[in-house]
């Protein structure tokens, strides 16, 4: 969630660090900082609130230097204030940090009584003080940050400069990620390739344990314990433009408006075009062998990884569980040896999924994991990654990646369905050929926007919304909801239409607007009693259906919203779009932070 950005090198790092923490921004946090090494000491600037506070002050208090470090921090222990912002410093060392030290009362305890005296509320001053504890005994910089590094305990990633060593600067990780950026008379340290992007492709990825020492001559790789190890630098296709608005007012739209070419790019790669068949990778297991599924993630993902369970149980007849990452870790649930572990992420750095995955891994199961970042840490540890290729998707709410782990996920369902043998050639065909069909169905809903904006003017008025839909539609539902939450900050709740009378029913009055998926098909009849049901106590119908279904739903709904009709398969994809549409209209018209919404991260690397 947090972003770091260190450089060393010829250039003044100030301006550098600056806009590669721009370039963070879309992590979500609430304060920022930056420290250089000046004149053999260290030179600090930090600020509350955003960026644009932090530049400002810069302006006021510039910092010379050509090394330095950078952070945006988002609050876990301790107040977002000056005083918790990082970086941390002594008077011989500065620190960024990502991630949650878990023993920092016991370190800092053990440090209070060694002398070192604590200034702020973090868990990660524990790591400056405990480095600075090292230097005061006469250890050297490296030798000092190993020590403390084989202390720390919990998730971190960190990076460190210290005074009367201009041009040295030492990173680390262990369950967090970082990455190294090889320039040509410069070197560089960020949370994300995002951050290095404009200023350099040749990136090493750091791995769990690594420590990294580095001056603008190059990078020295080693263990906790200084054993060197070998990291081979890679060439990501990250640049400058990946990350820029391409004249939208919001990245949200921007992306919203990317969904055909993700879906497209995401088929293209797991479709063969001559036969029109789906393409997996060489699997290290046999589709066809596997006992069961357990799928679990967190967020979007998870709702992904629900519309997956229908696709997978009724067409690959493979019996699926599906937990949210959190609770899956500490249910403990029975597990049959040779299942398959399904995993969803966008980052691929998702706390609680990766610590999943490594549970699911103890007990024997067949890790696969569904990843838009094919060079994160849950990539590392995965038998086979089915990548997403969404792009970077900076927006906090996540719309892209949504419908390109849909999309992966529809295609394995057909490749797993094939290998059972429950699905004939000819109906293996009708499938694909509607998912090859769905890009150009998902353009034709933009044409729908000034109805949706319609429904957003009703929505935007309204305390709480209701959600429904049935089948596929109830994750579909939940996605809406979680987005109208995430960016509009108005209570929603999504439901099983058909749990609607089973509690819901008694908060609907004229003031509740529901919010309802309904394609044409064999649910359709079902759907729309359900709704009659919430228009008789008075609520205010604001419905997605498709050609077919838009005459029946016109007599009954305040808003219909008519999409294209497609195969009941990849309807779920199609109509999460809409769904996504309606927040981010709803939350422009609110005037809230469409991009970076109060108290969210994009990527959440703590528990």
């Amino acid at each position: 969630m947090c972003g770091i950005c260190g450089v060393v090198g010829s250039r003044q790092a100030q301006s550098i660090i600056l806009e590669a923490l721009r370039r963070l921004e879309y992590r979500g946090y609430d304060s920022a900082g930056i420290a250089t090494v000046v004149d053999g000491g260290i030179g600090r600037r930090r600020a509350a609130g955003k960026l644009d506070n932090l530049a400002a002050l810069l302006e006021r208090e510039p910092l010379p230097g050509r090394t330095g470090i950078g952070h945006t921090r988002w609050a876990t222990h301790g107040a977002p204030s000056v005083c918790n912002a990082h970086p941390h410093a002594t008077s011989r060392v500065a620190i960024v940090h990502n991630g949650i030290i878990e023993n920092f009362e016991a370190l800092r305890h053990e440090l209070e009584s060694a002398g070192q005296v604590f200034e702020t509320e973090t868990d990660s001053e524990t790591i400056a003080l405990l480095v600075d504890y090292h230097l005061r005994r006469g250890l050297a910089p490296k030798d000092a940050a190993l020590q403390a590094l084989k202390r720390l305990e919990g998730a971190f990633a960190v990076a460190m400069i210290f005074v009367d060593h201009e041009g040295l600067m030492i990173g680390a990780c262990h369950n967090a990620p970082l990455a190294v950026g090889f320039g040509e008379d410069d070197m560089f340290l960020g949370s994300d390739a995002l951050a290095l992007a404009p200023l350099t492709r040749r990136i090493v990825y750091m791995r769990n344990g690594d420590c990294v020492v580095m001056t603008a001559r190059g990078a020295e790789f080693m263990t906790f314990d200084g054993t060197p190890v070998e990291r081979i630098a890679q060439i990501t296709a990250l640049t400058a433009d990946s990350v820029g608005k391409d004249g939208y007012r919001y990245y949200m739209e921007k992306e919203l408006h990317e969904h055909p070419q993700v879906i497209g790019q995401t088929l293209q790669r797991m479709v063969d075009p001559s036969t029109r068949r789906i393409v997996l990778p060489d699997l290290p297991f046999d589709l066809a062998r596997v006992p069961r599924a357990i799928i679990t993630a967190c967020g979007s993902a998870f709702y992904a990884g629900m519309v997956g369970r229908y696709w997978l149980e009724d067409i690959a007849r493979l019996p699926v569980d599906i937990d949210v990452a959190s609770e899956m870790r500490y249910r403990n649930p029975p597990l049959v040896p040779g299942s398959l572990g399904l995993l969803i992420s966008q980052s691929g750095e998702t706390a609680d999924t990766l610590a999943a995955l490594r549970g699911l891994r103890e007990r024997a199961v067949h890790i696969l994991s569904v990843l838009n970042v094919e060079h994160s840490t849950m990539a590392r540890e995965s038998d086979l990654v089915l990548g997403t290729v969404a792009g970077p998707e900076i927006s906090v709410a996540s719309t892209k990646a949504f419908t390109a782990q849909l999309t992966v996920l529809a295609c394995l369902t057909i490749a797993t369905a094939r290998a059972r043998g429950t699905l004939k050639a000819s109906d293996e065909e009708e499938l694909v050929a509607a998912l090859l069909d769905l890009p150009s169905r998902v353009a034709d809903v933009f044409g729908q926007g000034d109805a949706i904006r319609q429904m957003a003017r009703v929505v935007a008025e309204a305390r709480d919304v209701l959600y429904l839909g049935r089948g596929s539609m109830v994750p579909v539902a939940m996605e809406g909801a979680l987005k109208l939450k995430e960016i509009s900050y108005i209570h929603a709740e999504a439901y099983a239409a058909g749990e609607m009378k089973h509690g819901p029913i008694s908060l609907i009055d004229g003031n509740v607007p529901i919010v309802a998926a309904v394609p044409s098909g064999p649910l359709f009849d079902k759907t729309s009693s359900n709704l009659q049901e919430a228009k008789a106590r008075g609520g205010r119908l604001l419905v997605f259906t498709d050609t077919e279904g838009a005459g029946r739903m016109s007599a009954m709904a305040e808003r219909v919203v008519v999409l294209p009709r497609v195969h009941g398969f990849v309807a779920p994809i199609l109509h999460a779009i809409p769904m996504q549409m309606l927040a981010y209209e709803v939350a422009v018209l609110k005037g809230t932070d469409v991009d970076q919404p109060r108290n969210l991260a994009k990527s959440v690397t703590v528990e």
